[in-house]
């Protein structure tokens, strides 16, 4: 996975680009900021900065995580995150911090984390949060003859989809897509009242600590 989007980071926007998400994308756009006004934010998985630049204006801190230092590099040229702060690191291991933040986003992070490891990642996030903080996720539905087709699961459930670059390269990349049951069925022992928000293309799901 980390190879992948490093080698995909000066083509990663494009998927922005595709003409029948548009008016998804300028909706969340626009919901997205109120989520983490003036709050300390830790961003997982912040990739090319694309979300970041929403937070980081209103937002009284960002610090963006990714694997990828290629992803990063692109993150930091866009003029809205002038103000944010960039760590490469792991999402399974994520920085202690001396104070806590008091929200979390992951945009289009969680499709990637293996089943077997979802609890494990929220779990070690909410650890870097204070009682009160919003964790916000934002990931693709999956829409039948727009999505890129899935492969056949692995023993766990997993499913998987083979992308290819410019380069002419062939991945295999980890992508599972959670309904509404399953992610409040994962944070249903957090002891919090999730919410769930569906655009044509994407889904948002939010909670917040206790």
């Amino acid at each position: 996975m980390k190879e992948y989007y490093a080698a995909r980071a000066k083509e990663y926007d494009q998927i922005y680009a595709k003409p029948e998400r548009q008016s998804d994308l300028r909706l969340i756009e626009q919901w997205l900021p109120s989520r983490f006004e003036g709050a300390r934010v830790l961003e997982i998985a912040a990739g090319t900065g694309y979300w970041t630049q929403f937070i980081a204006p209103v937002a009284a801190s960002v610090l963006g995580l990714d694997t990828s230092v290629e992803t990063l590099d692109i993150a930091q040229t866009r003029p809205n995150n002038a103000r944010a702060q960039w760590l490469v690191g792991d999402a399974y291991a994520l920085p202690v911090s001396l104070e806590l933040y008091d929200a979390a986003f992951a945009g289009f992070w969680f499709s990637h984390v293996p089943l077997g490891r979802q609890q494990e990642f929220l779990l070690g996030l909410n650890k870097t949060l204070k009682s009160g903080a919003r964790v916000v996720m934002l990931d693709n539905l999956y829409v039948e003859g727009n999505s890129t087709p899935l492969t056949e699961p692995d023993a766990e459930g997993n499913t998987y989809q083979i992308r290819k670059l410019a380069d002419g390269s062939s991945h295999r990349v980890l992508k599972n897509y959670p309904n509404e049951f399953d992610l409040c069925e994962l944070v249903a022992p957090f002891g919090v009242q999730p919410t769930y928000t569906q655009w044509q293309y994407y889904w948002a799901f939010e909670y917040v600590l206790r």
